[in-house]
């Protein structure tokens, strides 16, 4: 039986700071300010073996590069997927590249979201605005592997209709009997009469055994502090809530100790750790 990959080598290139030379196959718009990137091998190669939750850097010649996270199912083979929001100069010169346009890929890194040590629990994904692109991937393996998972629940969250990503993907995963989907805004706009109000008044309505759940979450740092403590009000072990903290990456090997996050470097030891280790540390201000 296929396995769930939840341990990748880094690159393979001998020079883990050179970025492996890949093509743009598309570009589609997400929102506004948001937008996805499929890539393929320059060299026509087979691609890359990476695990959900793992992150890359993604260089853009001439401008910089940036971390960020895979978007994409690893049993999709030959493509990699990324869903970036353009806030700085090189996510914005990244959404000006078109199809047929070059990039520069160094990875996989990091953790992955536990979904092998997870078969047979409640799963609950609670996810906050772009914080969904890093739990997409998760959320494919586990629609995939249905039958080897007990009850699955999608919360998300986002500032208001318009904001609201992988919309048409979101309606899929709802129109499933086996998924429990809600989706909330914090404003409500033009025709939407769904919830309003934080993402984490969705974890209440959600059906799922609190002893035997395991949750995966991803959002602004704020946002998971409050989910956390809302899932452990229902009853779920700080050890079996597990976090995307994706915070000041600069080289993604450790050597530059921009991402140093108290004792933990969070492009080692991260992006994904169980909320137990970090606890303590997203409490401390300014860290």
């Amino acid at each position: 039986m296929e396995t769930i990959v939840e341990h990748c080598p880094a690159s393979p290139v001998p020079n883990p700071m050179l970025p492996a030379p890949w093509r743009i196959e598309s570009v589609r718009k997400e929102l506004a300010d948001t937008f996805t990137l499929t890539l393929t091998p320059a060299d026509g190669g087979l691609g890359m073996l990476f695990a959900t939750g793992q992150f890359n850097m993604l260089y853009v010649f001439g401008i910089g590069e940036v971390p960020i996270s895979i978007s994409g199912n690893p049993s999709e083979t030959g493509n990699l997927v990324h869903t970036t929001r353009a806030v700085g100069v090189v996510t914005r010169a990244m959404g000006k590249l078109k199809m047929g346009d070059m990039i520069g890929i160094r990875g996989p890194y990091g953790t992955a979201w536990p979904l092998a040590a997870s078969t047979g629990r409640d799963i609950v994904i609670v996810a906050g605005g772009i914080g969904l692109a890093p739990l997409r991937g998760a959320v494919g393996q586990l629609l995939e592997r249905r039958n080897e998972f007990g009850r699955v629940a999608i919360l998300y969250g986002a500032r208001t209709p318009e904001d609201i990503l992988y919309g048409r993907e979101l309606k899929k995963w709802s129109s499933r009997l086996d998924v429990e989907v809600h989706v909330t805004v914090d404003h409500a706009t033009g025709r939407w009469r769904g919830c309003v109000g934080v993402v984490t008044q969705l974890i209440g309505r959600a059906s799922f055994d609190s002893k035997e759940a395991t949750a995966f979450v991803c959002g602004p740092e704020i946002m998971m502090r409050y989910t956390a403590q809302e899932l452990q009000g229902r009853g779920v072990k700080p050890d079996q809530i597990h976090v995307s903290m994706e915070r000041n990456m600069k080289c993604a090997t450790g050597f530059c100790g921009h991402c140093q996050f108290g004792p933990e470097f969070v492009c080692k030891d991260g992006p994904v750790f169980r909320y137990d280790r970090v606890k303590p540390l997203l409490n401390i201000r300014e860290l």
